[in-house]
């Protein structure tokens, strides 16, 4: 994962916070202070608020939360701003070196997460490929025909209507176009590879369920839900084909 994105929102998060200077505090008049109760409302969902942002860019939870709350309070209790030259010695560490730390830490989690997903799906797909009816190509694609369809099958070019439903290992769902749900076009020169695959071998009207390798999917980068080097289960329902046709030659100018 790039953390540039994340951290350039967090710089200027940073400094518009400390334009503020000291918080206000007790310079509230007594009469239009918050409650209690809505000072503990808010702490809390303060507290979700940046927990959904550890969660979400995949920090993990082996943080160390007492340095968290520490330096919460540094940048809350302190003074003057970033445009300052010495505002930053107020810290522990100095936050204009967040960018570095930030993706080296994330990088490196993203490594371990990579190599573990590339195991698991290692180990699945090798006893995967013992049970009835699953069969693999030289790819390392793994299918199994729940409902071969008729006699015409798509081509690498065809665009194809389809319902399917994708899972990972653990059994989480990522996505999914259920039955009640109208069926998605798709063109099966700009799907992932395990798909532009799997789909050619069940006939229109079949059904078939892929279990596609990460190099044959999202690889060492993933895609938002799925994991770096994540191993893919579809359930695919091919429900009609529509056969590439050839452009026609542009007519010569005369």
């Amino acid at each position: 994962m790039k953390a540039n994105r994340l951290l350039a929102v967090l710089i200027i998060g940073l400094s518009l916070a400390a334009c503020t200077g000291k918080p206000a505090g007790d310079a509230i008049p007594k009469e239009f202070q918050p409650s209690r109760s809505q000072v503990d409302s808010v702490s809390y969902l303060l507290g979700i608020n940046f927990g959904s942002f550890i969660k979400g860019y995949d920090f993990g939870t082996g943080l160390n939360y007492g340095q968290i709350i520490k330096g919460l309070k540094d940048f809350v209790y302190s003074t003057g701003n970033m445009q300052d030259p010495d505002f930053t010695k107020q810290f522990k560490i100095d936050p204009n070196e967040m960018n570095d730390l930030f993706n080296n830490y994330l990088e490196k989690r993203q490594a371990g997460v990579a190599q573990a997903n590339r195991k698991k799906g290692e180990d699945f797909l090798a006893a995967n490929a013992k049970k009835e009816g699953v069969l693999e190509t030289a790819s390392g694609l793994q299918y199994k025909i729940i409902k071969p369809g008729s006699e015409t099958k798509p081509g690498p070019q065809d665009t194809v209507w389809v319902r399917y439903k994708g899972s990972l290992l653990d059994g989480t769902v990522f996505d999914e176009v259920p039955a009640e749900q109208e069926p998605i076009r798709l063109t099966l020169n700009g799907v992932i590879p395990g798909w532009a695959e799997g789909l050619q071998l069940v006939g229109e009207g079949g059904e078939v369920e892929l279990y596609i390798p990460a190099d044959l999917a999202y690889g060492e980068q993933g895609n938002q839900a799925i994991g770096p080097n994540s191993t893919l289960i579809f359930n695919v329902q091919l429900d009609s084909i529509n056969p590439y046709v050839e452009p026609a030659p542009a007519a010569e100018k005369k």
